[in-house]
Formats: structure tokens, C-alpha cells, sequence
């Protein structure tokens, strides 16, 4: 049997990964292969906190198969020209590897399938990546959902395969290697070392990401639905980055889920449950709104918000306020802060900052979009954009533009102790509680014994809340006339 070359890219786990699975059952060498193709990925290659999880998630993945005999080759540049290169020097007779989703992927990947076919070359791809997949959904009227409930509640209908599990089997090895480079000349890890917080706090790879998902099962989960809004404790799975490099798949956290409530034959089994697997719900929208609707990363999907009158700031200098946690909201800041150190923010707290930027500061989601992008270990294109259309009242299921959220009750009522702002604003860790969120409110000399000197220690607030909220009220009124005026019109 010829060799099978077995692409890899958003699935590095050899775990319930199909396109592995499938090629062990032809028979034959197969060759590991990723490359890093930047333009393939159209005006969405990889940020810098995804590169950075990006080299050790390979790392790890090259380690799982040399444990079986095999070894990831590694090379750069355009994924069809690495392929025909590798299908020469191997006399490979197939290529299989699992769908992305990305409007860049699905057109290049469709056009190396028809290429490749036409080749000779037996060219598969399968889905390990999602419980469903966005080609697979309608609603009733055989169209794309567009708000989650119905969306989820109709999954909820199908049925979720087990998970694939490979055994100890080792890979059969190809008679001759290709050249390979060496990962460390893809240079996916930063020349200036701001990674220092990320190595602390994360262990990519799919034996990590196994750990993970052990522990939030055990730990957590049962208390998911209380837990998961409050940024000061450990009540998330943590598992985004994870799914989004395919480090564990969705099938593989159904059967954790299931596994967990086997003993009482109840499912999901608990209430935290069920909110956690509506979490993996939104992810699956998000994949299902970005596949019909490929233009949302760049547009708004309601496309009367391309009018929306978005504030000037012509120096940045609101946005980089944002961009660095020293808004003077400390809630805010704490996320900001949290994300730069981290490359990840409680998704309580993402809605805050979110928010913050597109109505306190009217700013565009498109930078907010931007920034997570490059900042964020999980970046993921759909939950990204979904995230982002969502809080600015732009997309899909999205929060009502009179949904502003008001920083500091969020502070108040999701940091009670203020634990979490102390950790990552450590300026105002000193203050007690009923000051910690609103520090300008604070009597001189609270602030005085908490060593906090407002527009030096710590900044004061960019934007007046009341004014702030006043302003995008008004701003999303405009929008709304001038969008009836526009119908009514005929325009």
C-alpha cells in the first residue's frame, strides 16, 4: 500500500481524530505532516498568543508520535505546493486530514481536493472538530439559524458519536523520511519574551488538555452554573484554546459529560452540566453562523450597523487606554491585564471589556476583534466574531442595544471580595471591598491608607459611566431611525 500523508492543523491530538483513524485503516506508511501556509490563511493568520500555543501544542504532538514510531515533518509556504512536493518524494497515493471551517480554508482546501483528485491522489477530508457541522444543520424553512435557543435546542435532537480511540498501535513509518524543518524555524515563539505568564499558566497538547478536562469534570463542573460568572475562582473548564488547536475534540467532552452521570443514568447530570454542553453549543454556532454568513469577521452581520456612528479617536489614545488595562475601571482593567499576561480572560469579564469598548467607548468591535485576535491563546475566528457582533448588537442572537453593561455593579456583583481585580490590578489591592471597584468614590483617606493616589498610582476613569451609557443610547437610537427611515424608503 502506498503511503498516506496525514495533514494536520486544527487537530493536533491522535485521539478520536477521524482523518488518523481513517488512514490507519488503509494500511500502509503514513507520513505526519503540518505546515504553517500564513497566506492560505487569507486576512486571518495566526496572532501572536496562537503561535506561541501553537509551537508547544506541536511540540507535544510530535513527542505522542514518536512514542508510536512516527515523527510530525514540518515544512512552509503554500499547502498544495508542500503536498504535490511530499506526494513526489513519498509516491504517497492519498492525503487525509479533518474540515476547518474558515471561508480562507474551506476555498483552499476545496480547491486542493479537486486538484489532487484530479491528480490521482485519493484526497479525504472529515470532521473532527465539531459535534455538527454547519452543512449538516437547517432550520425549518432549510435556512441557517440565526439566535441560539432553537439552534441548540435542534441539536440537542441528534445523536453525538462515540469518540474513536486508536490503541497502542504503532505508525508504520514511511522507507524514506522527507526533509523536514526544524519547528524553531517556523518562529512561532516571540523574540521579545512577553510569554512568561502564558508557560505558567497553560500546558498545551492533548495530554493537557485530557488533564484539563479530568479535573473541571471532577472539580467544577457540578457547579458550573453558578461558578462560571465569577472571575475571582477556578469554575471554567479553561478548555478554549484546546478545542480550538483540537487538542480534545467536542465528541471527547460529550463523553466526559456522560461518563460523569453514567452511575445515576441521568443526562446531562447535573445542572452545571447542562450549561457546560450549552457552552460547547455556542461554539457550535458560532461555527454554523461563520459558515453562512462568511462575511461577518470584517462586516456586520445586521447590515445596518455599517452605519452606526462610531466615536473619534484619532490618536488612540481611548483604545490603547483599553488595550492596557488603565481605563480607571477596574473590573475592566483587571480582564485587560489578565489577557496580556495570560493570553486568556474569564468569559464573564470578556463581556464587560467588550462592552466597555463598543458603548462606553464606541468604539468599532472590529478593534476589539483585532486585538483579541493577536492577544488571545484561544483565538478562534468564529467565536471571535460571534463574540464580538454579539456585544456590539451587530449580529447574530445579539445582546439588545440597550444592553450596556455598567462596570462597576458588574464589579460589585461578580467580584463581591474583589479578589480577582487585587490580582490583577495589584495597584488598588489594598482596598477594601466596598471601594474597590468604584476607587474614585472612595474617601481620601481609604485611598491614602491603601497607597492609591487617583491620576497617579492609578488612573481616573476615561469615560463618565452615566455619560458613556447616555451617549450609545442615543447613538443605537439614531441607528434605528435612520434604519426605519431606510425601509421605509425603499432603500
Amino acid at each position: 500500500m502506498s503511503p498516506t500523508i496525514l495533514w494536520f492543523r486544527q487537530d493536533l491530538r491522535l485521539q478520536d481524530n477521524l482523518a488518523l483513524h481513517a488512514a490507519v485503516a488503509r494500511g500502509g506508511p503514513i507520513v505526519p505532516v503540518f505546515f504553517l501556509d500564513e497566506v492560505g490563511e487569507g486576512r486571518w493568520p495566526a496572532g501572536g498568543a496562537t503561535r506561541w500555543w501553537l509551537h508547544h501544542s506541536l511540540v507535544a504532538l510530535d513527542a505522542s508520535l514518536r512514542e508510536r514510531g512516527s515523527r510530525l515533518v514540518i515544512a512552509r509556504g503554500e499547502s498544495e505546493k508542500i503536498l504535490r512536493h511530499l506526494i513526489a518524494q513519498t509516491g504517497a497515493g492519498a492525503v487525509f486530514w479533518n474540515r476547518r471551517y474558515e471561508p480562507a480554508a474551506i476555498a483552499r482546501d476545496a480547491n486542493i481536493k479537486k486538484n489532487l483528485a484530479a491528480a490521482g491522489v485519493e484526497a479525504k477530508s472529515f470532521n473532527a472538530a465539531l459535534l455538527h457541522e454547519p452543512h449538516t444543520i437547517a432550520n425549518k424553512a432549510g435556512g441557517p439559524f440565526q439566535v441560539f435557543t432553537p439552534f441548540w435546542r435542534h441539536c440537542l435532537t441528534l445523536p453525538v458519536a462515540a469518540p474513536t480511540k486508536l490503541g497502542a498501535a504503532k505508525l508504520i513509518a514511511p522507507a524514506v523520511w522527507p526533509s523536514s524543518l526544524a519547528l524553531e524555524e517556523l518562529g512561532l515563539l516571540p523574540r521579545i519574551r512577553w510569554d512568561a505568564g502564558f508557560a505558567a499558566t497553560w500546558t498545551p497538547g492533548e495530554a493537557g488538555a485530557a488533564k484539563r478536562l479530568r479535573a473541571f469534570v471532577v472539580r467544577a463542573m457540578a457547579a458550573y452554573s453558578e461558578q462560571r460568572n465569577v472571575p475571582g475562582i477556578d469554575g471554567t473548564s479553561a478548555l478554549s484554546a484546546h478545542l480550538h488547536f483540537g487538542e480534545v475534540s467536542p465528541r471527547q467532552i460529550w463523553a466526559a459529560v456522560q461518563s460523569a452521570g453514567k452511575d445515576s443514568g441521568v443526562f446531562p447530570p447535573s445542572k452545571g452540566a447542562a450549561v457546560f454542553l450549552s457552552e460547547i453549543g455556542w461554539r457550535e454556532f458560532a461555527h454554523h453562523l461563520l459558515f453562512h454568513f462568511p462575511r461577518t469577521p470584517e462586516q456586520p452581520l445586521r447590515e445596518e450597523f455599517g452605519r452606526f456612528p462610531w466615536a473619534n479617536d484619532p490618536k488612540n489614545e481611548k483604545l490603547r487606554a483599553w488595550q492596557r488595562g488603565r481605563t480607571g475601571y477596574p473590573i475592566v482593567d483587571a480582564g485587560m491585564r489578565q489577557l496580556w499576561h495570560t493570553g486568556w480572560m474569564h468569559n464573564r469579564v470578556r463581556m464587560i471589556v467588550a462592552s466597555f469598548l463598543v458603548k462606553h467607548l464606541r468604539l468599532s468591535w472590529t478593534h476589539g476583534a483585532a486585538w483579541f485576535w493577536d492577544t488571545l491563546v484561544d483565538a478562534d475566528l468564529a467565536s471571535n466574531t460571534l463574540g464580538w457582533q454579539w456585544s456590539a448588537g451587530c449580529g447574530a442572537d445579539a445582546a439588545p442595544y440597550f444592553r450596556v453593561f455598567a462596570p462597576v455593579l458588574q464589579g460589585e456583583k461578580f467580584d463581591q471580595d474583589g479578589a480577582y481585580v487585587r490580582r490583577w490590578v495589584p495597584e488598588l489591592a489594598k482596598l477594601p471591598a466596598e471601594n474597590i471597584h468604584a476607587p474614585w468614590d472612595a474617601p481620601l483617606h481609604v485611598l491614602a491608607e491603601a497607597g492609591v493616589t487617583l491620576g497617579k498610582t492609578y488612573p481616573h476613569p476615561i469615560v463618565d459611566h452615566a455619560t458613556a451609557r447616555g451617549e450609545a443610547l442615543a447613538a443605537f437610537k439614531a441607528l434605528r431611525q435612520t434604519a426605519a427611515m431606510a425601509r421605509d424608503s425603499g432603500a
